[in-house]
């Protein structure tokens, strides 16, 4: 079943044509048991590598932060614009990868995208202009709101609530394929003009964000499902890292979502 996670898409794939069989490791008479560094993945290794490819992100975060507010504005803009082609390229480079799932690759990410968020969250708050104390505020609401969806997510999923079918697969490809020709759209339409009707703060901005946050929300079940196959299918246990990425993407997907959305309302008061 595939995903519209680039990272993901392609995961039941890479399991098959890697053979994985449950990790079993062959023993020869009379010597001592090889330890298996293909063991099965279990869901302990998905929380766990997830909780430090988040850790990376919120760390390297802060980095960028504290270069900002030390007052070096021209550093960290350098950063952020770095962090935004790093974390973007390193996904490409993973959904290419013959082998699913990289520890190295995914901690790669982590710091990029780290980087990013920092200088994002920032600017689109309104930290250098609404002030410290609002823009901290609505910073915090944003990371409230993205664990409250994920949370509410995985309930949903684990629950049954709705079932992600090879039909659910297909519409919400559709929907994000048809997003994000939008959101380029857009980007170009302001680079050559200078108008964005899409993140401007408008009617449209609103509408085109919750659609955004909707999509990243419903893309948590494609994650899960995934996910989950993995485990039972007794992917390695390396492949937790690239799970972990995957969920990483969607998570930061969401998170940039919200904070903007915050930001539209923010603007209006």
């Amino acid at each position: 079943m595939r995903s519209t996670n680039p990272v993901l898409r392609n995961l039941p794939e890479k399991v098959a044509n890697n053979g994985y069989e449950g990790g079993q490791t062959a023993t020869l008479p009379g010597r001592a048991p090889e330890i298996d560094r293909n063991r099965p993945m279990t869901v302990d290794d998905v929380v766990t590598k997830t909780s430090i490819t988040l850790g990376v992100i919120v760390a390297f975060a802060a980095v960028n932060f504290v270069i900002f507010l030390s007052g070096n504005v021209g550093l960290g803009s350098i950063l952020t614009f770095v962090g935004a082609i790093g974390g973007f390229i390193t996904t490409l480079v993973h959904a290419f990868r013959r082998e699913f799932g990289s520890k190295t690759v995914t901690l790669i990410y982590a710091a990029f995208e780290g980087l990013f968020l920092g200088g994002f969250s920032l600017v689109v708050s309104g930290w250098f202009t609404a002030g410290g104390a609002d823009a901290g505020l609505m910073i915090f609401q944003a990371i409230l709101g993205t664990i409250g969806v994920f949370i509410g997510m995985l309930v949903i999923y684990r629950r049954g609530a709705i079932r992600v079918t090879p039909r659910f697969n297909r519409i919400l490809t559709g929907l994000i394929f048809g997003v994000a020709i939008m959101a380029l759209g857009n980007l170009l339409l302001a680079v050559f003009t200078g108008v964005s009707p899409l993140r401007d703060g408008g009617t449209m901005s609103i509408i085109f964000g919750v659609v955004c946050i909707v999509l990243a929300a419903l893309s948590f079940l494609q994650d899960f499902d995934l996910a989950d196959k993995l485990v039972r299918t007794g992917a390695p246990e390396n492949a937790a890292w690239g799970v972990a990425l995957g969920l990483a993407v969607t998570l930061v997907w969401l998170y940039t979502e919200i904070l903007r959305l915050l930001s539209y309302f923010s603007d209006d008061r």
